[in-house]
Order: C-alpha cells, then sequence, then structure tokens
C-alpha cells in the first residue's frame, strides 16, 4: 500500500521547497496531496507562480497521513502558522509520533509548538533562535526521530529524498536521486 503524505501550500510558499517535495515523492510512488489552507485552490507562491493544488484543508481529513509537509517561504510560512486547523493537526500527529517535516522557515512552526525541544533541528539561517529548546543544526537535513527540519532552497532535493527514504527506504531514495541525476550513478 502505497504511502501517503500531504504538502501544505499557503500564498507566499516557496515554490522550489513544495513543489520539488512533492515531484520527488510522487516518482517513488507516494501518493502525495497539496492542500491549500487559503480560501480557494490557487496558490500564489513567493514568486508569483500560481499553483493549483488538489484539495482544500477542509474538504480532507488526514487519518491516513504517514507525513505532513511544511514548506518554506514569506509570508507562506506565517499563514500555515496562523491556520488553526493545521495547528490541531500538527499536534496530533506529533502525539501519536507519525512524521512532521519543515524546511527553511517552516521549522519555526515547529518551535513554537515545542516540537523540536531536545532535539536536532535546523532552520533557514538567521531564524536559529526560533528552534526553541532544539539542538540546533546547519546540515542541509536533520532527522530526529519522527521530526525532519531543513534548511532552504539549496536543501529541497536532499530533504525529498529524506522523505522518500523515510517512507520508501533508502534504495528508493538513491534510485531517485540517480535518475534525477542528483547522485552519481
Amino acid at each position: 500500500m502505497a504511502k501517503k503524505a500531504y504538502v501544505f501550500l499557503a500564498d507566499g510558499f516557496e515554490e522550489v521547497e513544495g513543489l520539488t517535495t512533492v515531484d520527488l515523492m510522487r516518482r517513488a510512488g507516494i501518493d502525495v496531496v497539496t492542500v491549500s489552507v487559503m480560501k480557494g485552490r490557487e496558490v500564489c507562491g513567493s514568486h508569483q507562480i500560481k499553483v493549483m493544488a488538489d484539495a482544500l484543508f477542509a474538504e480532507l481529513d488526514f487519518t491516513d497521513a504517514d507525513l505532513l509537509v511544511l514548506p518554506g517561504g514569506m509570508p507562506g510560512t506565517l499563514h500555515l502558522q496562523k491556520h488553526q486547523g493545521l495547528e490541531a493537526l500538527l499536534k496530533d500527529q506529533n502525539e501519536k509520533k507519525k512524521y512532521i517535516a519543515a524546511i527553511c522557515a517552516a521549522p519555526s512552526i515547529l518551535g513554537a509548538l515545542g516540537f523540536v525541544k531536545g532535539r536536532k533541528a535546523g532552520i533557514y539561517p538567521g531564524m536559529e533562535e526560533k528552534l526553541t529548546n532544539a539542538e540546533v543544526s546547519y546540515d542541509p537535513v536533520s532527522t530526529d526521530g519522527h521530526i525532519i527540519t531543513s534548511r532552504g532552497v539549496g536543501t529541497a532535493i536532499p530533504f525529498a529524498l529524506e522523505l522518500v527514504a523515510l517512507l520508501c527506504g533508502r534504495e528508493k531514495a538513491e534510485e531517485i536521486g540517480k535518475a534525477i541525476v542528483f547522485l552519481k550513478g
């Protein structure tokens, strides 16, 4: 049975972080649903690229979620952080110790919710204080238990491949990495 991932999009999201993650997970056979937390399905990224999300937040129940993904970007991260339904969903996912991933500015949401306390976590340079009580990591991707964080646009491919590895195994992630000419092979 295919693993299920939800990628949350808000106006001002960083397009490379959101769409690279969706693309590579879909290449791996993961059932990925893009979810708008805005009023409509059309979401405008931080560089004015318009994307049509698969669904609106209110249309889904997320009970089948293996992974929740928060792309960064501004003001996308702020829109995600203000969404009460998403906050409740993240808290539920965290209590169940199911995967939650955030990249760029979005790990600040996990910091505000207390999810990175005592964990290794990364964030966009200059925002380290938002990782409340975390062990700040400067690695491209940090996985600590069920929490995965990454630092920005330049780390989007390693971030996406780490998510593939967690859901489908390292072999599948390497296969995808080689197929896109990111890894030698």
